[in-house]
């Protein structure tokens, strides 16, 4: 299927790695050009060299930290003066720590909405004016299934995710007149460095193999298996899509099955 975007531009953020570089990766695919931005250069450079090569597109590495809000903003400015405008918005960004609330402090909860929440928000406020006045825009999203069920041990995340899909369902709104669409893409268990060091954390609480959290994650899943970034990212370049030009306020999991809830 032609996904309808060649030539499109698209600000992925923290897609350097996971879901995000996932992401970049798809888009890049359907030659949409590219501005992926992260905190770490290294490899913020490394996957902007290797997605521009594989795929031959245009591609913009911009190291920010998306929970300053001036960064943010400065990140969506600095891919509308490479590719003149900007189509396509992917907020995201790296989760806070695993933790429970009697263990945690003020300071990580102010960190966790800045950096997973606000940071959001302001790359929105950001992008939207100029979809607006083109009349099409695409914003995605990336949450979690904590959205619809919270997952033991990320209270930080469970609390700040849920308050994404409140903030983009707001913009869908606001937004539909304007022909900017804008949802959210919850992942469920997915093959990421970030599910890694969750898995860690649970198998030293537990006192157990990490195999073992694996293991029970895989038999609450009706596939059997957790997900791999590249499904993920197939959802995702299908909502941003020109074919998806009616989907708007969703919040949708892919999860394998996991979440059983009817909405």
């Amino acid at each position: 299927m032609d996904l309808g975007i060649a030539g499109r531009a698209a600000v992925v953020a923290a897609g350097s790695q996971g879901l995000g570089r996932a992401v970049a990766e798809a888009l890049a695919a359907e030659g949409v050009r590219v501005a992926i931005g992260a905190r770490g250069r290294e490899a913020l450079e490394g996957a902007a060299a290797e997605i521009r090569d594989r795929h031959g597109v245009e591609v913009l590495a911009h190291q920010v930290d998306v929970g300053d809000p001036d960064a943010a903003f400065g990140f969506v400015r600095a891919a509308e003066e490479r590719f003149g405008q900007v189509d396509i918005l992917v907020t995201n960004a790296g989760g806070p720590p695993p933790t429970r609330l009697k263990d945690t402090t003020p300071q990580q909860w102010r960190d966790a909405l800045e950096q997973n929440l606000l940071s959001c928000v302001n790359l929105v406020r950001a992008a939207l004016p100029g979809m607006i006045s083109r009349r099409w825009g695409r914003i995605l999203a990336i949450a979690s299934v904590s959205v619809k069920q919270p997952v033991p041990d990320i209270i930080l995340s469970n609390t700040a995710r849920s308050g994404i899909a409140g903030f983009m369902k707001s913009l869908a709104n606001e937004a539909a007149p304007h022909g900017v669409l804008a949802n959210v893409l919850c992942p469920g268990y997915t093959r990421t460095a970030r599910l890694v060091e969750l898995a860690d954390h649970i198998a030293e609480r537990r006192g157990c193999a990490v195999d073992e959290v694996y293991a029970d994650w895989s038999k609450d899943i009706p596939l059997g298996r957790v997900g791999e970034p590249e499904e993920f990212a197939a959802a995702a370049a299908f909502l941003v899509s020109e074919r998806a030009s009616y989907i708007t306020g969703t919040v949708l999991a892919v999860d394998g099955g996991h979440i059983k809830s009817v909405t």
